[in-house]
């Protein structure tokens, strides 16, 4: 009999690529280990989200610096910071990073999807996922990722993603029409990194999509026989140990370093 298609987001499919340890707590221990409260940068980060989707439901003539701050204020989560000084600071600076990054876009033209669920069917494989936004620009479709974090960007990251490939490949099959340039917007700088596939791309990032979608069945199938005596989920430890939200299960991991605090990901003030 044939195989059920693997189904997986392409969260998943990089969490096994990060470490595998980590993968395993994550997705098939059952109940999952606790994870640690989320981090100052997380929690901007999810209201950076939150204000540019719902800056889209105004109507053009509400979309406003006023409105901007009042969509900001409404999304923050005050959880990981050092202290409610520092959560007010980074508020104002949230606010004015997204302020700025709106000014340079066409506020007038709606996205032709904000936020929107794509899926992606081959013949091992069905990825879902959710992508920030999605353009069409005089008939161009473009897929577009907001990146709130601290790490400086090159066109290079545009062309790896695996995520944004995997979207571009959804969504051309969804629309009917080719989707081939896709960007990460840097909150941060203003940057705009993007990258041009052509066929032959998407179609090696849908192979490797599948090739770790095949490394994940047989390790579900692994752990469902042995659970965590299974070889297959060794940490794959390094300087990311130090940030992991499953850190306190992993004596591994806590050999690397000291744990990151709660605002370190945070750029220095």
């Amino acid at each position: 009999m044939a195989q059920p298609l693997y189904s997986a987001s392409p969260s998943k499919l990089l969490a096994w690529l990060d470490c595998p340890r980590r993968y395993r707590m994550q997705y098939l221990q059952r109940p999952r280990p606790a994870s640690r409260p989320p981090r100052a940068h997380m929690s901007v980060g999810v209201a950076t989200h939150n204000a540019l989707r719902d800056f889209w439901d105004l109507t053009p003539v509400e979309r406003t610096p006023a409105a901007v701050e009042r969509l900001v204020r409404q999304s923050w989560i005050d959880v990981g910071f050092r202290d409610s000084e520092q959560s007010a600071q980074w508020r104002v600076r949230t606010t004015n990073r997204v302020t700025e990054y709106l000014r340079g876009i066409d506020r007038q033209r709606q996205p032709l999807g904000v936020e929107r669920t794509v899926s992606l069917h081959t013949a091992a494989l069905a990825v879902t996922g959710r992508l920030d936004r999605l353009d069409d620009r005089d008939g161009e479709l473009v897929v577009v990722d907001y990146k709130t974090g601290r790490a400086r960007l090159s066109d290079d990251d545009a062309r790896t993603s695996l995520p944004l490939a995997l979207y571009a490949v959804a969504v051309a099959a969804m629309f009917g029409r080719r989707c081939e340039r896709v960007e990460l917007h840097e909150l941060s700088t203003g940057s705009v990194l993007s990258h041009v596939h052509t066929s032959q791309s998407l179609q090696r990032k849908v192979a490797e999509a599948e090739s770790i979608a095949l490394d994940l069945r047989k390790a579900d199938a692994d752990y469902a026989e042995l659970g965590v005596e299974s070889p297959r989920f060794e940490p794959r430890v390094g300087p990311m140990c130090m940030w992991c939200d499953f850190r306190a299960h992993c004596p591994a991991g806590q050999l690397v370093g000291p744990e990151k605090s709660d605002w370190a990901g945070l750029e220095t003030e």
